[in-house]
């Protein structure tokens, strides 16, 4: 891990107690930056929860605050400590994780910083948010991951039908929260950079969690039924016992030859079993004879038989297969010092290294009080005011290449697109982004007239230039060449090898343009023995780790299913964050490549590093998580809509535990140890109790007595809760709804045009207007069949649409 020497060094103060809001410095810290950080809670419960290193430490402490420097930030009356408060005079970005009421107890709630620190970024990331009048009742509860998956909905989404909804394994919305506050403040920043003055970006973890769940919008939408967990043993894409493990067998039914060469069995080579409604019908016939395949060998061996048939299987890797994966060791994203070992230092890298970024490892922050903490010197200043007449988008000027599809490459420039750059997506009407057919019946795509785009597609879609052009061409490819010396940001997610292939590689098109930052998402990243290997989200649910800590403890891992895709999601936000910092910076001639197996494997630092340190190979826990009991879904009676019901408890002190045991009327209860509350006799009691009342009935009550609790919301609850469309997590309008921001800012709005492009329904305008090339070389182009220029849009699809902009302060 090579240390990082940032171009224009930031300082940032970190006043947190939450992992999400040291997610958010420590990205600052690895990259480079000067971050101090102060606890918010002079105890500091996070720097004592198991798994612990040899040293008393935390894990999870080292994985988020190391490369950090330490202050004590908060006095005996709760208030904030002068040495704190001094450093807010020169500080860049304040990453503050303070509930409303804490922060108006601290002096630090965001109209006095904004009147004091004009020109202060102030990232402020907390489970529910400021507190309006919509969500007053929540903005004070705990920054907890399952709170907030919970009550964004995409609890109900993960695990099995019938049985308790499940956050995912580790702290997955604190992570997604810390990567948005990140992207958030690199957005901040340029608009300071630009005369526009400070910020508050404000992330709530609740928000985030919705954001990712948006697939679940658009299919309430359209059908009226929420969906929600899956049955498990049941669809095309299962996950299968093996001699040692679980492997996920992950494929389209265009992948059904290469199934039966796997497979090798001949009652898969039944003529009638090539008809994928015959499968779909008769699975009996076929899966057993996978299941009774598998179950003889070892789950590596199914995944690396299957990669080399080109079907994009998983196999579910657990903390030891990550520590000892050639794949990870090689591409330097695990450390291997004895620090590291010892877990004084993380063991792995971070999720935006790569060419042109490096990665500070750091050790964790020592506060020395009545010590005085002053920021490091740096010998480039911040940008200067230059332009505080207008009112430009942070990445208003900045021009796209965009080869991203389906999520993970194309939620990445849609992020982009909302906050002012210029997106052209390349597109040929034969070989279309997947999403645009995405769930179509077979008789939607054969009707007469123009094909039918899928409501999936928007999402991650609207608000782009798109420009049809046919890759596999050599005057397709020159275009794409003209393009790139026009443009400053380069997108792809393909499998690797492909755009080497195609003649549009990041050499090939740094070649025209040496500034070019050119961001490769690829699976596993761009070099490495499994870097040409296949996948899907899915797959890399299982290939990060994730899936081995996800799930119930009686029925082995799960994933997030191809409904979630919950790596794309956060992969999406790791790359904009990626270009973000790279545009603040000034970095250019880059080429960054993000292994998205990597990203989420990042989130699961403190497991992996269980295992490095004390060989403890982490297991399925369901809800349940360090330091926090009772921490856990509980059932209560049924909804309106008839769907099953749910509510979230997050128990992370004794006083809440003690506020627990009065609320069930057994107060003799509270001095009852973590270890009971954790146990099947504490679920049964109070199940029992919230099972005799209606969700948000018996959720309102806990609150009440000082119990942190949610519902468990459908996307069906989401539609009807003000905060989602208010707060601009979803797009309403005609049609079906279209995933909207995963955070706020208090003087700016994102550009946000809710309209997805046709394909080459911006051809014309890019390549004449753009790259100069005139009428009579367009209409040769196209008549070579090399580009394709699409009608327009009718008015709807117009940049005079009255719902174009959001903009301005």
């Amino acid at each position: 891990m090579t240390p990082a020497e940032p171009s224009r060094p930031l300082r940032v103060l970190e006043l947190t107690e939450s992992v999400a809001a040291g997610v958010c410095g420590r990205l600052f810290a690895g990259l480079g930056h000067d971050v101090v950080r102060g606890p918010l809670d002079p105890a500091d419960p996070l720097r004592h929860r198991a798994p612990l290193n040899p040293d008393g430490v935390s894990l999870a402490y080292v994985a988020v605050h190391s490369g950090k420097r330490g202050v004590s930030a908060v006095g005996a009356d709760g208030r904030l400590l002068p040495d704190a408060e001094a450093l807010l005079d020169d500080t860049d970005v304040l990453v503050l994780d303070a509930t409303p009421r804490r922060a108006r107890e601290l002096g630090l709630d965001p109209r006095r910083l904004a009147e004091r620190w004009p020109d202060l970024v102030v990232v402020r990331i907390t489970g529910f948010g400021s507190g309006d009048e919509n969500d007053d009742a929540y903005a004070d509860l705990p920054a907890d991951s399952l709170l907030a998956e919970s009550y964004g909905g995409l609890a109900q989404m993960i695990g099995e039908a019938g049985r308790p909804p499940l956050s995912l394994g580790g702290e997955q919305a604190a992570y997604c929260a810390g990567v948005t506050g990140f992207l958030g403040a690199m957005l901040a920043l340029l608009r300071r950079d630009r005369g526009q003055g400070g910020d508050l970006v404000e992330v709530a973890m609740c928000d985030v969690a919705a954001y990712m769940d948006w697939k679940s919008d658009v299919s309430w939408s359209m059908t009226g039924v929420a969906p929600g967990r899956a049955v498990r043993d049941q669809g095309d894409w299962r996950l299968v016992r093996t001699a040692d493990g679980w492997a996920g067998f992950i494929f389209l039914p265009r992948h059904w030859p290469q199934v039966v060469e796997l497979i090798g069995d001949p009652a898969l080579r039944a003529p009638d079993l090539a008809e994928e409604a015959v499968r779909t019908e008769h699975p009996e016939r076929w899966w057993p004879v996978i299941e009774r395949w598998a179950a003889v060998l070892p789950a590596h061996e199914v995944y690396a038989r299957a990669q080399e048939l080109g079907l994009p299987f998983g196999w579910v890797a657990r903390m030891s297969d990550l520590a000892a994966s050639e794949q990870l060791a090689g591409r330097g994203f695990l450390a291997d010092g004895p620090d590291a070992r010892a877990g004084r230092v993380p063991v792995v890298g971070g999720p935006l290294h790569g060419a042109g970024l490096g990665w500070d490892a750091g050790e964790p922050p020592e506060e020395k009080p009545g010590e005085a903490v002053e920021w490091l010197p740096r010998a480039v200043a911040p940008l200067p005011s230059a332009d505080g007449r207008t009112a430009r988008p942070p990445l208003d000027g900045v021009v796209v290449l965009d080869f991203g599809t389906i999520t993970a490459g194309a939620a990445v420039t849609r992020l982009l697109a909302d906050h002012g750059a210029t997106i052209l997506k390349v597109e040929w009407p034969g070989r279309p982004d997947t999403f645009r057919t995405w769930k179509l019946t077979e008789t939607e795509l054969r009707a007469a007239g123009e094909p039918p785009t899928s409501p999936y597609f928007p999402s991650n879609n609207i608000g782009k230039l798109d420009v049809a052009i046919d890759l596999k061409t050599e005057a397709g490819r020159d275009v794409v060449r003209g393009l790139a010396r026009h443009a400053h940001i380069v997108v792809e997610n393909f499998r690797v090898g492909v755009t080497r292939r195609l003649g549009i590689d990041a050499a090939t098109l740094r070649a025209e343009n040496p500034a070019l930052v050119c961001l490769s998402l690829s699976s596993q990243g761009q070099r490495g023995p499994e870097a040409g290997n296949r996948s899907f989200g899915s797959t890399l649910d299982l290939l990060s780790g994730l899936a081995s800590v996800t799930g119930y403890p009686d029925r082995g891992p799960t994933w997030s299913s191809y409904e979630v895709n919950y790596p794309d999601q956060l992969v999406s936000l790791v790359g904009a964050a990626a270009v973000a910092y790279c545009v603040q910076q000034g970095v250019t001639g880059a080429e960054l490549d993000l292994s998205q197996r990597e990203a989420v494997s990042w989130t699961l630092s403190a497991q992996i590093a269980d295992y490095v340190v004390n060989g403890h190979d982490a297991q399925v826990t369901g809800n349940r998580r360090s330091g926090a009991a009772p921490h856990d879904t509980f059932p209560a009676t049924g909804t309106d809509s008839g769907a099953d019901a749910w509510l979230a408890v997050a128990c992370t002190s004794d006083a809440h535990r003690a506020a627990l045991a009065s609320w069930l009327g057994r107060p003799e209860l509270a001095g009852c140890d973590e270890r009971w509350w954790d146990g099947e006799e504490a679920y049964a009691l109070i199940a029992a109790a919230t099972g005799a009342l209606a969700r948000d009935e018996a959720a309102a009550a806990l609150r009440a007595a000082g119990v942190p609790a949610v519902p468990v919301l459908t996307a069906a609850d989401r539609a009807v809760t003000p905060r989602f469309t208010e707060r601009g997590v979803t797009l309403g309008g005609e049609g079906p709804p279209v995933k909207g921001s995963p955070m706020t800012f208090a003087r700016y709005a994102p550009r946000i045009r809710p309209v997805a492009p046709a394909i080459g329904e911006h051809t014309r305008e890019v390549l004449t207007g753009v790259v100069g090339l005139a009428p009579g070389e367009l209409r040769r182009l196209e008549d070579a069949g090399a580009v394709h220029c699409a009608r327009p849009a009718g008015p709807a699809g117009t940049p005079t649409d009255e719902r174009e902009a959001r903009a301005g302060d």
